[in-house]
Order: structure tokens, then C-alpha cells, then sequence
């Protein structure tokens, strides 16, 4: 690398900038690989220049860089030789192994004034049949510094080679496209169509128009090849001090700003989650409220077929008094045991079983229809969870984490709330709610019986008033019809006291259970509430952060264009 005070300016620059990159992908929580490259990206400053050579394996990568040094290196054959990356560097002592970090990668030297101050790289072949081969193939494709990229004549720039070639464009790496087999093309029109072929391919992936050339290893090795001629002048040209310099430079700030651009890339796709979450959000409310109303609604349908009932009732009971308070009864009013069984028989009859059932049917359809509510919120997060596929970022682990909290809570609520047990929690409340509102007449022997204590209350009532004004000095014309009113009015006011009473008492337990449930809903979706507003304040900082960091970054990349 050439040593000037521009050139330090610039590499200490770069140096700050890949710094702070690294740093602000840490703290917003990028994939471990973007991480990596990142890393990577900062030690190539002080690597040595890489020179890397890939293709498919059948291009004959390892004929060629044995023709391009003039010797015999790596080995060659019809099948996948290079099981991994050689990096060859100018050493006195040939064949030589220095050791290297990563195991899939072999450093060898060999005495080639050529290869001063500039590591050729032999990469495995990208269509290999073992898939570790490609993989360390792409993973090395971050590091280069110049790529030769190879192809064969006899199946120019195939739709995998076209994919590779994508990963060097999104790496902003420089490519030199070289056809080998060239010799295998027999009319120089042959040879125009091939060239234009792959300027044509290349162009559509890169963008722009790389030097493509032509030649033969095998020509080469045998005799000589001008297509190699011409392929040493440019390498001559691309591996001079000021160039090789300013792609040193000029590499890792490509890298650079293809991670920005991702990390970029998944604040957005963050924040489009996030609008959508709390899209959610609101509807997981509607949805809340319309259960509200439609359980309002089904309450007043209830109530309205308790009140039937109760009207039912209170005809009976007019018919009794009636029937019963009349002066041919008189011989029957003075047992009051026996008037109290008629009217429990005649007037009473199963209403406190009928209502009883009515609580019962009430009940179930409110737990159920709290449960399904329940299920529609646990399917409903569930949809929100991120799949398997997507790319798992700290966002996308904390999101995940909470969103499962909240179908959590839903799933832990229909587990340990069983209809029966919130049937019983509810009747208990009721029957708790009835006893004050009769005086205790309920007894804890159940809302139905509690009712039935109530209207046998009333039958005491009025037919004790009666016995007490019905003795032989009392009795006149009108005592009877008097006290028939008075059982009437009684009657009404009881029935409507204890229509007012249910009423209160369902309205009151339907009420506090919707207010657990509201409670539950809010408790479950509190923390990811917060969560979004915390990331919504993160997001926006790291938008501001990442413009500031590419606009260092265009601005050294413009400097470090200028150098060549």
C-alpha cells in the first residue's frame, strides 16, 4: 500500500468509520454474520491484497493459476480438487505451509516475483456437488480485493455463475470475466458471439461492462496463449501500487455500505412490523368491545326471559288471591299452612328451578363466550409470530418473545379457566349478591332456592296479614276485598323488587367478570406496548445514526475514488 500523508489520512479515517459501523450494528442487534463481515472488513485493512480466482469447478480454475505463475502449483483433475481456499504468496521456499486461522484455509508460498505484495486466491468451485465447498467459496468472497472471474468457453456464464457473480455485485467487488477454453472455439466469430454472450451477462448482474478476455491454460501450458498477453496487462495495470491501494481502501468501505444498507433494510422491515403490531393491537380492542356489546346484547335477551318468568308468575299469583281471598274460602284461609302449600304449588310451581335454569343457561353462554374470545386472541398472536424463515435479529427475538407472552396469557387463561369452575365462581357471586338483596333468605342453598325463599317470604306476608284480621268480631263487608288488594299490591311490589334485584345482581357480575377479562387482555399486552414504543425511539435514533454514518462513508468513498 503506498505510504503518504493522504493515503494515512484516509486509512485513519476508514479505520474510525468501520469502528463506529461495527458499533452501531452491536447495539442494534444484527445477525452474527453481518457482524462478522463487519470485522472482517476492518483486519483486510491490514491484510494483504487478495487476488481471487473463482468459478464453477469444471472451469478449470486450478489449470489456469497454474499457467498464469508459469508452474506447476495446485493440483488439477476432472473432478473437485480444491476442498478448500489456497492462498498463494511469494515466499523463497516453494510448497511452503504458513499457518492460518481457519482450518478450510491453506497458505502456501512460492517463489514468484509476481506475486509480491499481492495474495493469489484459488476458491473450490461454486456448482460443486458438496455444498461446504460453495459455502466457503462465498464466505471468502467478502475479502477479495480483485476477482478473476472464470468461465468456460464450451458453457459460457451459466445461470450459477450468474448468481455468484450477483454476490460480488453486492459486494462492490471489481471483476476481471476470463472464458477459458477459448481454444475449444474454432472461427473468430465463434469467439465475438462468446464475448458478447458473457459482456452481455455480466453487464445485466454487475451494472457495468468488466474487461472479458478470452485464453487457454492448456495453450498456455503448452506453448503460450495471447489471450494471456492481454490478461497480464491489465492484471499489470489493476495490481500497480496506486491501484492496488485504492481498491485496499475502496473494498471494505463497499463492505461497509452493503451492511449499512441492510441493517437499514431491517429497521424498515422493524418498523412496518411494528405499524402492523399495533394495527393488531387495535383490532385485538375492537374486537374486545364488540364482545362487550354482543355480551350486552345477549344479556338483555337473558334478562328479558327472566322477566318472562317472573310476569308468568305474578298472573298465577293474581289468579290465587283471587281465586283464594274470597268469602267461600273462608274455611280455608284460617289454615294458613295450607293457603302458604297451594300458593307454592298453584302460583309458585318450578319457577325458582325455571330461573335456575336461566342462570344456568346464562352462565354457560357467558363463559363460553368468554373462552372463544380468549381463543380468537391466542390465534390471532399466534399469526404474528415470525416464521422460521425469517432472518432472527434481536428485534425479531424480543417481538417473538412477547408477542408468545400474550398468546401465553391466553393460552394459560382457557387452561386454567374451565367453564365449570368460572360457572361456579359466578353463581357464587350471585348467590353472594342475593342474599343482600333478600335479607339472607337465600341461605347458600343457590340463586334458584334463594328465589323461592323469597316468594314463599311473600306468601307469608300477605296470608299472615289476612289471618290476623280474619276473627269472628272483625269480619265485616269489605275486610276480604281489602285485604285482596293489599295482596295484590304486596305481590307486585315483591315481583318487582326481585325483578330489580336479579336484574342488579347480573348486570353487576356480568360487569365485574368483563372488567378481569379487560384486566387480563391489558395486563398480557402491557409489556409489549411498551416495547413497541421503546423500539419506535430506537429505530428513529438509528435512522438518524445510519445517515450520519453513510454520509462519512460517501464522503471517504469519493476521496478514495479520487486517489486512482
Amino acid at each position: 500500500m503506498l505510504v503518504s500523508d493522504r493515503v494515512q489520512d484516509l486509512l485513519s479515517r476508514e479505520r474510525v468509520l468501520l469502528s463506529d459501523v461495527q458499533a452501531f450494528l452491536e447495539v442494534h442487534g444484527a445477525p452474527p454474520e453481518a457482524l462478522e463481515h463487519a470485522r472482517t472488513a476492518a483486519r483486510a485493512l491490514d491484510e494483504t491484497f487478495l487476488l481471487v480466482v473463482v468459478g464453477e469447478f469444471n472451469a478449470g480454475k486450478s489449470s489456469f493459476v497454474n499457467a498464469l505463475l508459469g508452474a506447476q502449483v495446485l493440483p488439477e483433475g476432472v473432478t473437485p480438487t480444491t476442498d478448500r481456499i489456497y492462498v498463494l504468496v511469494h515466499g523463497e521456499q516453494p510448497g511452503q505451509m504458513e499457518p492460518t486461522r481457519d482450518p478450510f484455509v491453506s497458505r502456501l508460498t512460492y517463489p514468484l516475483p509476481s506475486l509480491e505484495g499481492v495474495a493469489l486466491v484459488d476458491t473450490p468451485g461454486t456448482n460443486a456437488i458438496i455444498r461446504q465447498h460453495q459455502a466457503l467459496t462465498e464466505g471468502f468472497l467478502p475479502r477479495a480485493d480483485l476477482v478473476l472471474f472464470l468461465t468456460s468457453a464450451d458453457r459460457p456464464f451459466t445461470e450459477s455463475e450468474r448468481q455468484f457473480l450477483s454476490l460480488a455485485a453486492r459486494w462492490g467487488r471489481q471483476v476481471i470475466m476470463v472464458v477459458n477454453k477459448a481454444d475449444l472455439l474454432e472461427t473468430t466469430e465463434q469467439k465475438s458471439q462468446v464475448r458478447e454472450f458473457v459482456e452481455n451477462g455480466a453487464r445485466g448482474v454487475l451494472g457495468l461492462t468488466p474487461p472479458v478476455l478470452l485464453i487457454s491454460a492448456r495453450g498456455e501450458q503448452r506453448g503460450g496463449d495471447p489471450g494471456f498477453l492481454a490478461l497480464r496487462e491489465i492484471l499489470k495495470m489493476r495490481l500497480s501500487e496506486t491501484e492496488r491501494t485504492r481498491l485496499k481502501l475502496a473494498n471494505p468501505l463497499a463492505t461497509t455500505g452493503e451492511l449499512l444498507s441492510g441493517e437499514e433494510a431491517r429497521a424498515d422491515a422493524a418498523r412496518r412490523t411494528l405499524t402492523e403490531d399495533l394495527g393488531v393491537l387495535r383490532d385485538l380492542e375492537a374486537q374486545r368491545e364488540h364482545h362487550r356489546e354482543t355480551m350486552l346484547g345477549e344479556l338483555d335477551g337473558q334478562l328479558n326471559r327472566i322477566g318472562r318468568l317472573l310476569s308468568e308468575f305474578e298472573v298465577r299469583a293474581d289468579r290465587f288471591i283471587d281465586d283464594k281471598l274470597r268469602f267461600s274460602n273462608l274455611r280455608g284461609l284460617i289454615n294458613s299452612r295450607v293457603i302458604e302449600d297451594e300458593f307454592r304449588r298453584e302460583a309458585v310451581g318450578d319457577l325458582p328451578e325455571a330461573i335456575d335454569r336461566q342462570f344456568g343457561n346464562m352462565i354457560d353462554r357467558f363463559v363460553e363466550a368468554n373462552l372463544h374470545f380468549w381463543e380468537d386472541v391466542q390465534a390471532f398472536l399466534i399469526r404474528r409470530q415470525p416464521s422460521n424463515e425469517v432472518a432472527r435479529t434481536r428485534f425479531s427475538y424480543d417481538r417473538g418473545a412477547l408477542l408468545e407472552g400474550i398468546a401465553g396469557s391466553a393460552r394459560d387463561h382457557l387452561e386454567n379457566t374451565t367453564q365449570q369452575e368460572l360457572g361456579r365462581q359466578l353463581s357464587r357471586d350471585a348467590e353472594d349478591a342475593m342474599k343482600g338483596a333478600v335479607g339472607g333468605l337465600a341461605g347458600g342453598i343457590g340463586i334458584g332456592a334463594g328465589v323461592g325463599a323469597l316468594i314463599g317470604a311473600s306468601a307469608l306476608d300477605f296470608t299472615g296479614g289476612i289471618l290476623a284480621g280474619l276473627t269472628l268480631g272483625s269480619l265485616g263487608l269489605f275486610v276480604l276485598p281489602n285485604k285482596r288488594l293489599q295482596a295484590h299490591r304486596q305481590l307486585r311490589q315483591k315481583v318487582s323488587d326481585l325483578r330489580s334485584a336479579l336484574e342488579q345482581i347480573v348486570r353487576r357480575e356480568y360487569e365485574r367478570e368483563q372488567e378481569r377479562a379487560d384486566a387480563r387482555l391489558r395486563d398480557a399486552i402491557s409489556p409489549y406496548t411498551r416495547f413497541t414504543e421503546q423500539e419506535q425511539v430506537r429505530l428513529a435514533a438509528a435512522q438518524t445514526r445510519a445517515a450520519e454514518l453513510r454520509a462519512r462513508l460517501e464522503s471517504l468513498q469519493a476521496d478514495v475514488k479520487a486517489l486512482g
